[in-house]
């Protein structure tokens, strides 16, 4: 084992911001939606993503910060920044990034959208026949559903709800026979369709305008008595990080539900307001909230770009979005409907979305209903709506399997609905628990248990992924399917740990967080640096989500130093900084933000030519090696390594989506010329699409 020096590495230049880097990997996906080689929607499509990840990064990771502040909080992060020194250059470069976001919407996409016949239209844009039909529609629809607010001496502020729409205005009042100023909000209903089709006065094409446009419009029938002077459409981020005790909590599942309702009312951190809106309005706002102006966001344009979906999802514009593509189930299974057939005699690689998730619905459904299955055991973290997945862990219940389920309540964002699915599953007679006290259970694990001529054996999916059908499509991730005894039972065992008091297993092949994974991780990088001080060549590529472990950081740093060349794949948050002379020479750092969110975590070593491969559900983050179950297993068929390590070589040779990191923190492009051009996504795609030509063929 490597000793290292540990003050060696600690010097605040060698690290990024890890707040700072997450908005760098926002503005990467802020470049896509300014890519013109993109298709129209998918660009649309790009600036809501923007802002999503924009609400969520205040609500949690902006808040915390407050919360730091407040609590006199102020030591340095690894970069060097005391918490109020984050939220200052995090305030500067949202404001940035938002006037890029709106520049590309308002001069790039708006224009073009018309050129294709489709009109978001303001009051100023209206013909005739448009405003007489949106009185009369505010009238009969909109106006019995809304609820103006006044505010004034007798009655405060109202609360208003996390990231709800509303309408500010402001008044003249008549009282004591004197005008007087007074304010009043009127909530955006969500009832309503935001996006609200028009009668069309174009021969070709389609118009709309939204709904608080036509409140505007129409606001003064709100005040009848009183002169609406002005109005603004504005939007509050509150803080919406959960903090449970866990230990002092009787039922976890009532505690969250309970800590749920907090989250609409938490502190104020942002408010979004439109450009032009009147300084009154903006003073009332400020001192009801409690804010200040360095988190006031004055948009020039649509508040709230959720609407984009609406507008995404219009039928007739396929030939503005990416081309369909159809994913394979994995060659083997497509010509088998017994899987535990093709399983009990070979492993099998699915790298999603390119290889069907049906595939792991597949491998349940026929679980369920298999009379030679006798157990089910399954983790869940993020699931999604109408699961053919959970349909099938109740359908095996139903048919006497025994069915355990750890449902992982405390998913950030996902709480509701997972509560949803572990009432569900337990009505229906699974055996349902909650994971460990203080940790999220994070991996990603299925054990089938089969009675069969020879005795009991396992079947298992290990993955990188959720279980979730929808954003399989959406998400790259790899999942193993396999018999393998020794994996099997060490997942067994890692199952018994969680549901009972079981003591941490000995297992054969897996590695688990809390207990083992960054020794793991270390002893790997470590022997590395022995090979490469012997004088052996010397390896390490890493995919991953997110890099931010300080110690796993130090442990590249000093590989590096010692000549071993390191290539990693970052999606997302990377504090590592690359090209230090003598520190981090022999590191490269690379982004892939393209049409799908890179989500697999791929671990290889070259082991001096004994190279091993592993699958993880966990990034090289603190809190996956310390603060959540999670689980690291290795690949050893022959063919399924090649193929990993045949797509790792292909992302590192992106020259399209990827990004590479330079030492000061920013991403580049990488210079095409004289190269030949290679999508790493779209490479996957075609050897999808052929694989499907040439089974068609053998057919």
């Amino acid at each position: 084992m490597v000793n290292i020096n540990k003050n060696k590495f600690n010097k605040k230049e060698y690290y990024i911001n890890r707040e700072l880097s997450w908005l760098e990997f926002n503005n990467r996906v802020l470049e896509e939606a300014k890519d013109k080689n993109n298709p129209l929607f998918e660009r649309l499509k790009y600036l809501s993503i923007v802002s999503s990840n924009l609400d969520e990064f205040f609500m949690v990771r902006v808040a915390s910060l407050k919360d730091q502040v407040n609590a006199g909080y102020n030591k340095l992060d690894a970069a060097g920044l005391e918490p109020k020194q984050q939220l200052k250059e995090i305030s500067d470069r949202v404001h940035r990034m938002v006037l890029e976001q709106y520049n590309a919407l308002n001069r790039g996409i708006l224009p073009k959208l018309k050129r294709n016949g489709i009109y978001i239209h303001n009051n100023r844009s209206l013909s005739n026949e448009q405003k007489n039909f949106l009185k009369e529609y505010f009238i009969n629809t909109i106006y019995p559903v809304l609820t103006p607010v006044a505010v004034d001496f007798n009655r405060s502020f109202p609360l208003i709800l996390n990231k709800s729409l509303n309408i500010g205005v402001l008044l003249l009042s008549p009282k004591n026979g004197k005008k007087q100023q007074a304010f009043a909000t009127v909530q955006v209903p969500s009832v309503l369709p935001r996006v609200i089709p028009l009668p069309c006065s174009k021969e070709i094409g389609k118009e709309f305008i939204l709904l608080e446009e036509v409140m505007k419009m129409h606001i003064h029938y709100l005040f009848t008595g009183h002169k609406v002077i002005s109005t603004s459409t504005y939007r509050i981020t509150r803080n919406a990080d959960l903090t449970i005790e866990e230990e002092e909590a009787e039922d976890l599942l009532i505690e969250i539900e309970k800590s749920l309702q907090k989250r609409k009312w938490g502190t104020a951190v942002r408010i979004e307001v439109n450009y032009n809106c009147d300084e009154r309005l903006i003073d009332i706002l400020k001192e009801a909230l409690e804010i200040h102006e360095k988190d006031i966001f004055y948009i020039r344009g649509v508040i709230d770009l959720s609407f984009i979906w609406k507008i995404y999802k219009l039928k007739g514009y396929e030939h503005l979005k990416y081309n369909k593509y159809t994913p394979q189930l994995p060659n083997g299974l497509s010509e088998h409907k017994d899987f535990y057939k093709v399983i009990g005699k070979r492993d099998i690689l699915l790298h999603h979305p390119y290889d069907s998730f049906e595939t792991v619905v597949q491998f349940i459904q026929q679980a369920a209903v298999d009379p030679r299955v006798m157990a089910i055991k399954q983790t869940l973290y993020r699931v999604g709506g109408n699961s053919p997945i959970i349909n099938a862990l109740e359908n095996a219940a139903e048919n006497g399997k025994q069915v355990t389920v750890l449902v992982e309540l405390k998913a950030r964002f996902d709480e509701e609905v997972n509560i949803l699915w572990a009432k569900q599953l337990e009505q229906a007679g699974c055996h349902v628990i909650y994971g460990v006290v203080g940790l999220k259970t994070h991996c990603k694990m299925t054990l089938v248990v089969r009675k069969e001529d020879a005795g009991i054996k396992r079947y298992l999916h290990l993955g990188t992924g959720n279980y979730n059908d929808i954003t399989a499509k959406v998400y790259t991730d790899m999942g193993l399917l396999t018999s393998n005894d020794a994996l099997g039972r060490d997942v067994s065992e890692i199952f018994n740990m969680l549901s009972g008091f079981s003591k941490p297993p000995n297992l054969f092949k897996i590695v688990v967080a809390p207990l083992n994974l960054r020794k793991r991780f270390l002893e790997l990088i470590n022997r590395e640096i022995e090979n490469c001080k012997n004088g052996k060549t010397a390896r390490i590529i890493a995919k991953m989500n997110s890099l931010v472990d300080k110690e796993i950081i130090k442990a590249l740093y000093e590989a590096s130093g010692a000549g071993v060349k390191i290539d990693l794949i970052v999606r997302g948050i990377c504090c590592l900084r690359t090209g230090i002379t003598d520190i981090s020479e022999n590191i490269t750092v690379r982004s892939i933000v393209g049409r799908f969110l890179e989500h697999s975590r791929v671990y290889y070593f070259y082991n001096d030519g004994e190279d091993e491969v592993y699958l993880s559900s966990a990034d090289w983050m603190t809190r996956n090696l310390d603060r959540r179950i999670e689980v690291l297993f290795p690949i050893e068929d022959t063919l399924i390594k090649d193929r990993i390590k045949k797509i790792l070589r292909i992302d590192l040779s992106d020259n399209i989506k990827a990004r590479i990191l330079n030492s000061q923190g920013k991403y580049y492009k990488i210079d095409k010329r004289g190269r030949k051009l290679l999508n790493s996504q779209n490479y996957f795609l075609s050897i999808t699409q052929n694989t499907k030509e040439d089974d068609k063929e053998k057919q």
